[in-house]
């Protein structure tokens, strides 16, 4: 009988995945970014056919992928080697070559949207003033850019949808993550959707319905969003639709049989819906996945999603008007690998040092390959979830025996909002305080031994293992930070620049909150980093820059700390290129093994 071995890192990180999709109007073709060939490019089927081919060769993260509504061309938006900063292309159908549309090195441009002729792209950009986003619209036969809305020395400007011939235009302000109302305007003319509304709220998708109707998704006045419809003549909004404990996220519009589809966040998990415009009825649709990246509607009625499970990567599904079936048009899996292989982690809920409840998932390393030691991995964001979506590196670390603990402690989405905004200028306290009372529930209830406790995170995951590190070192056995800030002065001074209008609120301001930064900063606790630590950053990463960990690293070193640090040169905020990928997981499984050899138990405080 022949015998194989454990499948290797390089067997779960062989795993594609897909960033985004399109559908042309006569749904004859399938276009979608993944990294197939093991960089990200556009590829395409042509429907029934589900066999893929190439339509692009340049290697790069495709941020927005829109489809011509006449079907005679592409708009993509691609950066550079993880820098964040897309660039706006045209492409055939076929595939060849990118012509430059809105360009500008070394700004971003996001979210276009194609006027009904096809002669005009609508975008939001950094080029007209790198802090305050504005909207602008370019003439795609001359080239003449023109700006239709300008951000302001208070907010952004995020371009949401285009109305019917032109005449209005929907945006938001965004002040804070929380705080993003939102706007029709006609000319001069600016009017609130939610013109009764006080205090911080979000406006979070819109979609014309009419020339002078728009449904949206808002939580004005609520602490989970829910469904409104704007009189754009009357001025006048009317709540539609309502669900306890329920955040609508995407809305789409089925013009022909009046439906609109409603994707909602509960949680770790999404949900989708159906409302009908006439009737006011509401019906639920069962998903193929667990979570919901993007939902495309054809104007034959099939409906279109992109998703993943905590068992299975981002997979393209199809469903017609009439069926409860979905159909795959994509098969991305493990591969050598059945999905009854895999692990679907358990959903917790427990009290924190204040009582508030925390969500979490506890993936289990399945009995006889256990080596008893948990992963506590602090989710990135903050204002975001740990879900029931697939990840390579979980499915591969429980295979090699470790358990892995993901709360989703305050600040995290799908809670509502107030939950949401409790981490805002409070990153070192709460969060951190969520993580412990985490570790003392699970050491306590049977699912961790206190001695064999490790520390993984990355982005905001990163600082707060780094900030857990620093504090709390007895609790873990070794730390693994992925580009996560070190300084939070020095953090807050080198992001984006379109992101530091919000800092003062999202983390704090360095004059008035000196003290509170000082105390939240993990460089800080260096004294209390006394565990073997690996450092993971791209030289490329615009949220994180590489300064972040250099400092940490260097401080660490110069006190003669184990420190191991691994830098990508062309990667960003994350890892677009397979090689780099399987490179850093398997220096992670090789660090966490050693450590788990070399270090004696954990001291009990």
């Amino acid at each position: 009988m022949l015998s194989f071995k454990k499948p290797d890192v390089e067997q779960f990180f062989r795993t594609f995945a897909i960033e985004n999709f399109t559908v042309s109007p006569d749904e004859e073709q399938l276009v979608f970014s993944t990294n197939l060939s093991g960089k990200f490019d556009l590829w395409a089927m042509d429907l029934p056919d589900t066999f893929p081919y190439p339509l692009t060769f340049n290697g790069q993260n495709c941020h927005d992928l829109k489809y011509d509504k006449h079907g005679r061309f592409l708009v993509a938006g691609f950066d550079r080697d993880g820098d964040e900063n897309a660039q706006l292309y045209a492409l055939q159908p076929k595939g060849g070559e990118l012509l430059p549309l809105c360009v500008k090195e070394g700004h971003r441009h996001m979210n276009p949207i194609l006027s009904e002729d096809g002669k005009r792209l609508y975008y939001t950009s950094t080029k007209e003033d790198p802090t305050y986003l504005s909207a602008l619209c370019c003439d795609l036969k001359t080239g003449q850019e023109v700006s239709v809305l300008q951000g302001s020395g208070d907010a952004s400007i995020f371009l949401i949808d285009v109305g019917p011939k032109e005449e209005h235009l929907v945006y938001a302000k965004h002040f804070s993550n929380t705080y993003a109302p939102a706007f029709v305007c006609s000319g001069d003319d600016h009017v609130s959707l939610d013109p009764e509304a006080k205090g911080e709220y979000t406006v979070s998708d819109c979609v014309f319905t009419g020339k002078h109707e728009l449904h949206y998704l808002t939580n004005a006045g609520k602490d989970f969003s829910y469904l409104a419809r704007f009189d754009i003549e009357s001025g006048t909004k009317t709540v539609l639709l309502e669900l306890e404990g329920v955040d609508f996220t995407s809305v789409a519009y089925d013009k022909e049989r009046g439906l609109l589809y409603l994707s909602a966040s509960k949680g770790v998990a999404d949900h989708l819906y159906t409302y009908d415009l006439e009737s006011g009825s509401l019906g639920g649709i069962a998903l193929p996945v667990d979570v919901l990246s993007s939902l495309k509607v054809a104007e034959s009625g099939n409906v279109y999603v992109l998703g993943r499970s905590a068992v299975s990567p981002t997979n393209i599904f199809k469903k017609e008007p009439l069926s409860d079936e979905w159909t795959r048009c994509t098969n991305y899996g493990v591969p050598g690998i059945a999905e009854s292989e895999l692990v679907r982690p358990e959903v917790l809920t427990y009290p924190s040092f204040d009582g508030l409840e925390i969500e979490a998932l506890f993936f289990r390393a399945r009995e006889g390959t256990s080596n008893g030691h948990t992963i506590l991995w602090p989710h990135g964001g903050p204002q975001a979830a740990e879900r029931l979506g697939f990840r390579s590196l979980f499915q591969f670390l429980v295979s090699r025996g470790f358990h892995i603990f993901a709360p989703n402690f305050r600040g995290s989405t799908g809670y509502g909002l107030a939950f949401c905004k409790l981490v805002e200028g409070d990153w070192g306290d709460g969060p951190r305080l969520d993580n412990i009372a985490g570790l003392d529930w699970i050491i306590e209830n049977g699912y961790a031994e206190r001695d064999k406790l490790l520390l993984m995170g990355g982005s905001f995951g990163g600082y707060m293992a780094l900030l857990l590190h620093g504090r709390h070192a007895d609790y873990f056995k070794a730390v693994v930070d992925i580009f996560g800030p070190s300084d939070l002065f020095s953090f807050i001074e080198s992001v984006p620049e379109h992101w530091k209008p919000i800092m003062n609120q999202w983390v704090g301001d360095p004059v008035a909150d000196k003290d509170k930064l000082i105390a939240y900063s993990p460089i800080t606790y260096l004294d209390g980093m006394t565990k073997p630590m690996l450092v993971i950053q791209g030289a490329n990463d615009p949220r994180v820059v590489k300064a972040e960990s250099d400092q940490i690293v260097q401080a660490l070193q110069g006190k003669g700390a184990g420190v191991e640090y691994l830098v990508l040169d062309d990667e960003g905020h994350g890892f677009s290129k397979k090689e780099n990928e399987i490179r850093v997981y398997r220096a992670v499984l090789e660090f966490l093994e050693k450590a788990i050899k070399e270090q004696p138990a954990g001291v009990e405080t």
